[in-house]
């Protein structure tokens, strides 16, 4: 099954980074912090909304929120599984993903087992991405498979992509943010060499500004992950203000209980 979205695997040169929806069309505008509040995911769902960011990417928990605050944008749902360690049983991250897809995530972004990885369980690692993206794929959805990089020696790394490549997943990702290190243009380089133009790359972890955002993306990288994407564009737009978005706190979320989020 091709990769909805109009997925691009391409390698986009920097002169289109001066275009603010070009460089917003690669953000996930992302917020994973466990304290993270219903009016902190009601402001980056409406600034995904007004900048049009690829996507929102939150904590399961918010799926059904940021569904309904987003409905009719072109903004993605982009939620995470087996988060942030990898270490679940695939039952466990299969159930976790059937759940976040049945309340509207159409972007999975999955942490392999990364012990198992390490364990030289190859099999065990390629078959629990193949069953995620099967599953994402049967339901209109793709799925990002996060390698946690800083953990990886450049041959697991490899391996890694590899594996993913195989299992038919639509990216692979450097990191969840929440280890050692985030994304280095070392790794997204080494990444896009190993799976070439059959997969996106998402560098995630530690891109706070501009100037690493274009360096990743000169690495390779076609998907970007942060939580700083307002700040990048108004980096972009020459320093200009952005007026902070008010809160969505009013969302009400069909057969749901709206004080639950």
């Amino acid at each position: 099954m091709s990769a909805p979205f109009g997925l691009r695997n391409t390698v986009i040169v920097n002169e289109n980074l001066t275009d603010p929806a070009a460089v917003a069309s690669l953000i996930d505008h992302t917020l994973l912090k466990p304290d993270a509040s219903q009016v902190d995911i009601a402001r980056v769902c409406e600034e995904s909304r007004r900048f049009r960011f690829a996507s929102v990417c939150i904590n399961p928990y918010w799926v059904r929120f940021a569904s309904a605050a987003l409905s009719g944008s072109s903004v993605h749902i982009c939620t995470v599984i087996g988060f942030p360690l990898g270490a679940n049983e695939t039952r466990t991250k299969l159930a976790e993903a059937e759940l976040a897809l049945a309340q509207g995530a159409n972007e999975l972004d999955m942490v392999q087992n990364i012990g198992a990885l390490r364990s030289s369980s190859q099999a065990a690692v390629r078959d629990e991405i193949a069953e995620l993206a099967s599953l994402a794929h049967s339901r209109g959805a793709i799925l990002k498979v996060i390698l946690e990089t800083c953990l990886l020696s450049e041959e697991q790394k490899i391996t890694a992509c590899r594996l993913a490549s195989e299992a038919k997943a639509d990216f692979v990702k450097t990191s969840t943010g929440f280890a050692t290190s985030g994304a280095t243009a070392a790794d997204v380089a080494l990444m896009r060499k190993t799976v070439g133009d059959s997969l996106g790359v998402k560098a995630s972890g530690g891109i706070r500004n501009l100037e690493t955002l274009r360096e990743m993306v000169s690495a390779g990288a076609t998907r970007i992950g942060t939580s700083s994407g307002v700040n990048i564009l108004a980096e972009v737009s020459g320093g200009a203000s952005t007026e902070p978005p008010k809160p969505l706190n009013a969302v009400r979320i069909p057969g749901g209980n709206p004080e639950a989020y």
